[in-house]
């Protein structure tokens, strides 16, 4: 262990005096966590975190997690006298429009930033995720004493943190896999928002984790024992067959005479008065806004400069590993820097005759997978519990094992919100694709990690099966209504829900192609008919996001009947139907709102005509949005209530989804109109 000095103390405190400079100056912001966490985050930093500044996307850096991001300042500081690209004007417009320190850390925004935290819980699932991309990788890259991928990843949390259910999940699948690389740092002051932790959270956490298999150990001062906090990180790495947890006790706005201890330090400025007697405390002048000592700027210099020699010595060995293994090197450029998809990549897909069975597109969907996880070994992913029903397994690949990282069938266990949050963590991470599977009615549990997958254009696949009343027996519990338009109302997620079984394959490519952003691929438990491409068109048309399917045969289109999903062959038998009573219609597939929204004015004129009267809209779920699509005097079919338990076909047909009543409702409303 490394002897403390003077000096990291005033690093310390340097530390604690930017954050509330910050907070003072932008008037809003949270001083208690940077103030009391400044010790633990400073000893890791510096005598542990493998980084270098001035290469941040180095892939072999450590990772940091502060999952407790309310406490951004403390990041912003960090990174600041690190050397990173953060000038002290942007620790002085903390929290300003347009700055790189916006309130809470922000992915892909300020550089040094691993992950976007403020929803707590999220950074502890961020990172398990970090740490299993880290295994897998690990064991696919080093090869015959090459070793190109080992690191570590931390993350600090909060009370509030471990208070939430997907921190939680998280930790009992982390301890589960025997992640040994993952350290997690607990700043315990024992206070939140409101009050005392006691007023709703009096669990022992450190049993709470043992008994969920983690490495536990507890640092009794973490306001002043920079050597406590040392030894316990030291003794954290050593642990290789655990995840590790250490508890640090720390006051909440440490140095702060009047608010130390208690939640008025939590979430608002200190105030000039005690601004000024909390630097007085720190032994800070306290005439001097956003000070930096000289000794305290040549000593972080000087920290950071110990990355430079670490990748320096990391680019030698990968040099050395190229030569001795040039098609893995040739996959890690492709997955890990440049993500390119290798030639060849979506040729010789499986694909349906229009003659074969009928096929649902959860089983299409799974055969295609299958068949791209053999041409890209970086892509990765897993289930909650429920691959026998999401088809989402890959064959003749086994379980991961979170010690060794072999194996490629991710088992989240009934986990849906880890399992998203989780994912995320393995996106942030980088060098792997990753796909996550459950029935469509639980991505509720998973929505608000996949809206930060959308806020931070991490290309994450989510696979949701079952995907309408036609689940059946299972009743309303099981079966989505509102979810198609739930998940179409987050920006930058691309929903997508095929038609058939060669539309599933294109939803496939689509997703894999798309950088930046999560794809959601809504699948059918039953079986669907084949479209006949020879009228229908190609099935790449699901990439336009609408297209027509099927034109009126001997007659002008009247009506243009618009469905995604299994509802595209029941309005091709509503169109027939209409053709016995003289109406000509229009079938169109819109697989996805999102892309058709993209396409040019004239394309979307071209699926859907303005001169055409009327358009109608036939989906299982809300109806709600369609208007969008079928203008005020449109007709929206669906569903805008819950659903029954009973054969699907009987559900669907209670709800007026068949192709009868449709072709009933369709001539009632254009004779209205």
């Amino acid at each position: 262990m490394s002897s403390f000095s003077a000096i990291d103390q005033v690093c310390v405190n340097t530390l604690r005096g930017l954050a509330i400079d910050a907070i003072e100056k932008a008037k809003s912001g949270h001083p208690g966590l940077p103030l009391g966490a400044a010790p633990m985050a400073y000893v890791l930093w510096s005598r542990f975190l493998k980084h270098d500044p001035k290469h941040p996307e180095w892939p072999d850096r450590d990772r940091f997690v502060l999952s407790a991001g309310h406490g951004s300042m403390l990041l912003y500081g960090l990174l600041h006298l690190f050397g990173y690209d953060l000038p002290m004007e942007e620790l002085q417009r903390f929290r300003q429009l347009g700055s790189k320190t916006p309130g809470h850390p922000e992915f892909g925004h300020t550089v040094g930033v691993e992950a976007t935290t403020g929803p707590l819980g999220q950074g502890f699932a961020n990172a398990v995720g970090m740490a299993i991309a880290e295994r897998y990788l690990a064991q696919r890259m080093n090869r015959g004493g090459h070793t190109v991928v080992d690191h570590h990843t931390y993350a600090l949390v909060g009370d509030g943190d471990l208070m939430e259910g997907i921190a939680s999940e998280a930790a009992s699948l982390a301890g589960h896999l025997e992640l040994g690389k993952l350290v997690v740092l607990y700043d315990a002051n024992d206070i939140s928002l409101d009050g005392p932790t006691t007023m709703a959270f009096t669990e022992d956490v450190g049993k709470r984790f043992e008994a969920q298999g983690w490495h536990v150990q507890r640092v009794a001062d973490g306001d002043r024992d920079l050597a406590g906090i040392e030894a316990a990180i030291g003794a954290a790495r050593e642990e290789s067959a655990r995840p590790s947890l250490v508890i640090v006790k720390t006051t909440i706005g440490f140095g702060s005479p009047g608010k130390a201890g208690t939640s008025k330090a939590h979430g608002a400025p200190l105030g000039a008065a005690e601004l000024e007697a909390t630097k007085k405390a720190l032994g800070l002048d306290p005439a001097k806004s956003f000070g930096v000592p000289p000794e305290a700027s040549a000593h972080f210099h000087a920290l950071a400069s110990e990355g430079a020699v670490c990748r320096d010595s990391w680019n030698t060995r990968v040099e050395e590993w190229r030569r001795a293994h040039p098609q893995l090197y040739t996959q890690w450029l492709s997955a890990e820097c440049e993500e390119i998809l290798p030639a060849g990549w979506n040729e010789r897909l499986p694909s349906w005759d229009v003659n074969a069975a009928a096929t649902a597109t959860r089983d299409a969907g799974g055969a295609v997978l299958n068949e791209l996880a053999k041409r890209l070994p970086w892509l990765f992913g897993g289930d909650a519990d429920l691959s026998e029903s999401t088809k989402t397994a890959l064959h003749g690949e086994a379980d991961f094992d979170g010690r060794t990282g072999a194996g490629r069938n991710l088992r989240y266990g009934v986990r849906e919100h880890a399992m998203a949050g989780i994912a995320n963590g393995i996106a942030y991470h980088g060098g792997l694709r990753t796909y996550t599977a459950t029935f469509f009615c639980f991505a509720d549990y998973m929505r608000p990690s996949m809206r930060l997958a959308a806020m931070n254009k991490l290309p994450v696949v989510y696979v949701f099966t079952h995907d309408s009343l036609a689940v059946g027996e299972d009743g309303p519990t099981h079966q989505p209504v509102e979810h198609l338009l739930s998940l179409r109302a987050i920006p930058n997620l691309v929903v997508l829900r095929p038609a058939d079984a060669n539309e599933t394959r294109e939803a496939w490519c689509a997703a894999l192609e798309r950088k930046g952003g999560p794809t959601a691929l809504v699948l059918s438990r039953q079986k669907l008919p084949l479209l006949d491409r020879k009228t229908a068109g190609s099935a790449a048309e699901l990439r336009r996001g609408a297209y027509v399917v099927s034109e009126p045969q001997g007659a002008e289109a009247k009506v243009v009947l618009i469905a995604s999903g299994s509802e595209v062959s029941l309005a091709l038998e509503v169109q027939i139907r209409l053709a016995a009573s003289g109406v000509g219609a229009r079938v169109v597939s819109m697989p996805s709102w999102e892309l058709f929204a993209t396409q040019d004015t004239a394309y979307r004129n071209t699926v859907l005509p303005p001169q055409i009267p009327l358009r109608v809209s036939i989906e299982a779920g809300r109806t709600l949005g369609w208007e969008r699509w079928i203008g005020d005097g449109g007709l929206a079919i669906g569903v805008d209530g819950f659903g029954h338990s009973a054969p699907g076909d009987e559900v669907f047909a209670h709800h007026g989804l068949e192709a009868g009543a449709i072709a009933q409702r369709i001539l009632a409303h254009g004779k209205g109109a």
